[in-house]
């Protein structure tokens, strides 16, 4: 039996990225889904995943920052699949400035986004899981903001951080309620959101901002969406069952160097 045979997974930020890496380990291992993006190319993502792995898959279409429809899509997915078992708060955006040049309507879009929108689709799911006696939450935190941080980075690093705050707190609140909550704290994938990073880093050749965040990983490299996926999925399913308030570091090893100059390598 796949891990997630018999779960229901409500994913935000489903379309591209990590969303989709986490959607497509989903599907692979039997959960049934309703996938959330602001983009309508999540239905795309979808199709292709009950082509390749026959997965029963909803689409919504929404704002996370907007709880009227964040409550729509958990209504849409109890519905049609009669429960929420597992709900994945990864949708996320991240924009670079100096702070002195950070305005207000840039530090208020990751506030909405990063902390509005993992509030909204918690309050959005809980009460399913309430009702039907137990369920989870994976919540996409980072690194960035809890333990490293870099120039540029305020508002994300602010908003990152602020979610392990929240994650222990719903852990420790719904805990004899057979909710578990975690965080997973990724460093860097290869996805959209950290390709936009790179230009903005580097605007003529933002590929060499990619290839020096692999210089800092002692693994040389970025991860795969589907392997922060497989994390996702892991603490999802009922092998993680004595884990709850948890942050788990998934970053390669790139917060472990002291120096990348000193040492005997």
């Amino acid at each position: 039996m796949a891990k997630l045979e018999g779960k229901v997974a409500l994913i935000t930020g489903a379309a591209v990225g990590l969303g989709e890496g986490i959607a497509e380990v989903y599907a692979k291992y039997g959960a049934k889904m309703c996938m959330v993006d602001l983009s309508p190319e999540v239905e795309k993502t979808a199709d292709r995943l009950r082509k390749e792995y026959g997965a029963d898959i909803i689409t919504y279409v929404g704002n996370v920052a907007d709880k009227a429809q964040m409550k729509e899509a958990a209504a849409k997915t109890a519905e049609k699949f009669g429960e929420i078992s597992v709900c994945c708060c990864n949708a996320g955006v991240c924009r670079l400035a100096p702070f002195e040049e950070f305005t207000d309507e840039m530090r208020d879009f990751h506030i909405d986004v990063n902390i509005k929108g993992v509030w909204n689709t918690c309050q959005a799911v809980i009460p399913y899981m309430l009702q039907q006696g137990g369920g989870n939450i994976v919540i996409a935190s980072s690194v960035t903001g809890d333990i490293v941080a870099d120039a540029g980075e305020a508002a994300y690093a602010m908003t990152k951080a602020a979610l392990v705050g929240l994650t222990k707190c719903l852990a420790v609140e719904y805990a004899t309620r057979n909710i578990r909550v975690n965080c997973t704290q990724l460093g860097y994938a290869r996805t959209p959101m950290v390709e936009k990073m790179a230009v903005e880093s580097n605007p003529e050749d933002p590929e060499s901002a990619i290839r020096d965040i692999a210089v800092g990983v002692p693994m040389k490299r970025l991860a795969k969406p589907t392997e922060v996926g497989e994390l996702f999925a892991f603490l999802g399913s009922d092998e993680s069952s004595y884990l709850t308030g948890s942050q788990i570091v998934i970053d390669g090893g790139s917060t472990l160097p002291e120096t990348m100059s000193i040492g005997t390598n």
